[in-house]
């Protein structure tokens, strides 16, 4: 089918406008990795845009060295792993009971739901109740914070009443309890939604650092982007920013400045989490796709 010139206009505007916002969403990016290779004292004085000028490794040489940087990066992947693992249980397992036939004010469940989408108690009942539990300055808050989320919630359950009747009826009539059906028909074929929205609640909690910065307060138990956040802030402790700053002192020349090893650090604590985007791609058309037909 040939495109008449309007279509032709249209469609290389349409490209230029794609090519504009790709350009605007990767710079920063790729300029942050720049200064993150390059000298120090050559960033301070400006000009680094798409190559570091002057290329060395002592960046990342220096946050490699820091200990406190490696224990928060445990910290991050152990509350991402184990954070999307808890969250893609309860919250599948939560839609699966409400993607029932029969329950009992299962409208009312969902309106309550969908409440908490839009309205909170606010932070500070919030802190009251997590303090209360004793939950406070604990690993535990840092799994348990979005165990259940609403929107994966609904997203799961559009998807669970789309499921074929007679694979559930054909198990109960093999003696599948409800758990048995859920376990062994259910889940197996809910790979596409349980990938994709698992990468996405495992990209929400390796970002989030507002909730650790209120909750934690112990060294030990800060996640990486918090961490990355107080550096950036120059709010950090003062054992992280004392040895960063000996660090920068004592490099050959003053090579080394703040910038560049806030700079390697953000690369260290983005990398990970991108890497993991290529080999889900394939599930994100499928699985984003599911309940935009439906409720």
């Amino acid at each position: 089918m040939k495109l008449n010139f309007s279509d032709k206009v249209l469609q290389v505007i349409i490209y230029l406008c794609l090519a504009v916002l790709t350009f605007l969403t990767f710079y920063p990016f790729w300029n942050s990795l720049a200064i993150s290779f390059n000298v120090g004292s050559d960033t301070s004085l400006g000009g680094i845009t798409f190559w570091p000028r002057s290329f060395t490794l002592e960046n990342y040489q220096i946050v490699f060295k820091e200990k406190l940087i490696f224990h928060a990066y445990g910290v991050t992947i152990a509350r991402t792993v184990i954070g999307t693992v808890v969250s893609m249980f309860f919250t599948s397992l939560f839609a699966y009971g409400l993607s029932q036939r029969g329950i009992v004010f299962k409208k009312g469940y969902m309106i309550l739901c969908v409440i908490t989408m839009y309205f909170s108690g606010g932070i500070i009942p919030y802190f009251i109740l997590i303090y209360n539990l004793h939950l406070f300055d604990t690993f535990t808050f840092l799994i348990i914070h979005g165990m259940v989320n609403v929107y994966n919630m609904i997203i799961f359950r559009t998807f669970f009443q789309e499921l074929p009747t007679g694979l559930e009826e054909a198990a109960r009539i093999d003696g599948c309890s409800n758990f048995g059906v859920f376990f062994r028909i259910v889940l197996p074929i809910s790979g596409p939604v349980m990938a994709t929205l698992g990468l996405f609640t495992a990209v929400g909690l390796w970002n989030d650092w507002f909730y650790p910065a209120v909750f934690i307060s112990s060294q030990e138990l800060i996640p990486l982007q918090t961490l990355l956040v107080q550096i950036v802030n120059s709010g950090a402790t003062k054992v992280l920013i004392e040895n960063l700053n000996t660090y920068a002192q004592s490099a050959v020349q003053d090579s080394i400045t703040v910038k560049a090893l806030q700079m390697a650090t953000m690369m260290i604590a983005t990398l990970p989490i991108l890497l993991i985007y290529p080999f889900l791609q394939k599930y994100f058309v499928k699985g984003a796709m599911v309940g935009s037909m439906k409720e």
